[in-house]
């Protein structure tokens, strides 16, 4: 899930319990669509991706800045170990704000609200498209209650 700095959510992708959702980022990015005021296409791109240190791979962070969103993910302690053994190969430590990074719980409360619905939290329903219908559901519940 991808959600705005209210933790309204943006965008929804469901996969299977054994997949790691941090293979997942470029789908979940592909899915935001914040229509305009106004004409215009919508917006697709966020200014600022927060993420934990599951999302600090090369390959997170170059598809990141290939779309021009800025990062604000910590990075693992043995990527940078790797980078300092490479020496100037290496390249330069990762800008990290921590005080910016303070506000990635907001992700974390927006699930927490998820668990709110008796039906999501127990993943009463058999089918991943009813499970899906029902995280929509709750979503639009969640915008209409901002």
């Amino acid at each position: 899930m991808a959600c705005d700095g209210h933790g309204r959510p943006l965008s929804l992708w469901l996969t299977g319990g054994n997949v790691n959702d941090v293979t997942e980022l470029g789908a979940v990015m592909a899915g935001i669509r914040v229509p305009r005021i106004g004409p215009g296409r919508p917006r697709t791109r966020p200014d600022r991706l927060l993420g934990d240190k599951g999302y600090s791979s090369r390959g997170n962070r170059a598809m990141l800045a290939a779309r021009g969103i800025r990062v604000t993910i910590p990075e693992k302690d043995d990527q940078a170990g790797h980078r300092r053994r490479r020496g100037s190969v290496g390249g330069r430590p990762y800008a990290f704000d921590p005080d910016i990074y303070r506000r990635r719980n907001v992700v974390e409360r927006s699930f927490n609200r998820f668990k709110h619905w008796r039906g999501l939290a127990s993943r009463y329903d058999k089918t991943a498209t009813c499970f899906l219908g029902a995280l929509t559901l709750a979503s639009l519940l969640l915008w209409a209650g901002s």
